[in-house]
């Protein structure tokens, strides 16, 4: 029963992230526009490449939206409400979303397309840059829990919100998941300007339904996430737990999806020197600062 509920809200999750994509991108809310997108899409034909890696080809699509289902696998909703509550849930989702990188380099691969080559490379690249920007704001807030476990970090923001108690590690963790759900300016793995779509240039119909749908439930995972982490999980006030997991979700998503558009693109390259040299750095400084009020002020 829990399973069931859990992809029925990353369902219907996915589809308002879609909404607000389409809000973002064209200034229309709709929320009718993604069923007619997805309807348009799986009425066209299905196009094949020419010279293909066949198995590259369609495994890229199914292999991330696999990964960002073991992601929301470890993620609770509300109290009781998570599909497996790992001791190292944590940590679980960061291994999960590494397939994200798998994913988009056969994605880039597979039609034997330059464009989409290029892309996929270009999110090995952006992989380098996010990882430690992801690994070390988990072990800070880690830290602050003593656990690992996703239930036990949400509990220990019980009195203070971890937003408030290591800001620094919020605002890295956010910039690591836009670049892990390559959204702008962080979008070099599709690049419209550039790229004519990137990794999605040679896919159409299902196939291009597929990989659009996992994007969705990357961004909605990493929302989520952000809120375990820092924004309290499922604690609130008057609603139900679950009510204000799904309105903090939906606000960090909006904020992903609104705020990078008004930054200009950034290179891999740069993105991968500011996030080696200043990143590692400042998450380094967020781990000492935790550590450092954790034995002083104990919160």
């Amino acid at each position: 029963m829990t399973i069931a509920i859990v992809l029925l809200a990353v369902v219907v999750g996915a589809y308002l992230v879609a909404v607000l994509e389409r809000w973002s991108v064209h200034g229309q809310f709709s929320l009718s526009g993604p069923a007619v997108s997805a309807l348009a899409l799986l009425g066209r034909e299905s196009l094949l490449a020419r010279t293909p890696d066949r198995l590259f080809f369609e495994a890229g699509p199914i292999l991330l939206l696999v990964a960002g289902l073991l992601g929301a696998a470890v993620i609770p909703l509300a109290p009781g409400l998570i599909i497996t509550d790992l001791a190292t849930g944590a940590l679980f989702l960061n291994a999960a979303l590494a397939y994200v990188l798998v994913a988009l380099i056969m994605a880039g691969w597979g039609p034997n397309g330059a464009y989409g080559l290029i892309g996929g490379w270009r999110f090995l690249g952006q992989f380098i840059a996010y990882a430690m920007l992801i690994v070390m704001p988990i072990t800070a807030v880690a830290m602050r829990a003593e656990s690992l476990m996703n239930t036990q970090i949400v509990l220990s923001q019980t009195q203070l919100w971890n937003i408030a108690y290591q800001p620094l590690g919020f605002v890295l963790f956010v910039v690591a998941a836009m670049g892990l759900a390559w959204l702008p300016p962080l979008d070099l793995p599709s690049a419209p300007g550039d790229l004519a779509g990137g990794v999605e240039a040679e896919y159409t119909g299902v196939r291009l339904g597929i990989l659009r749908l996992a994007r969705m439930v990357i961004i909605l995972v990493m929302a989520s996430a952000t809120v375990t982490f820092y924004l309290g999980g499922w604690l609130g006030p008057v609603l139900p737990a679950w009510a204000w997991s799904a309105i903090k979700t939906l606000i960090v998503a909006a904020l992903m999806l609104f705020g990078g558009r008004y930054v200009p693109r950034v290179r891999e390259a740069r993105y991968l020197a500011i996030s080696w040299k200043l990143g590692i750095s400042l998450s380094l400084a967020n781990i000492l600062l935790v550590g450092v009020i954790a034995l002083v002020v104990p919160i």
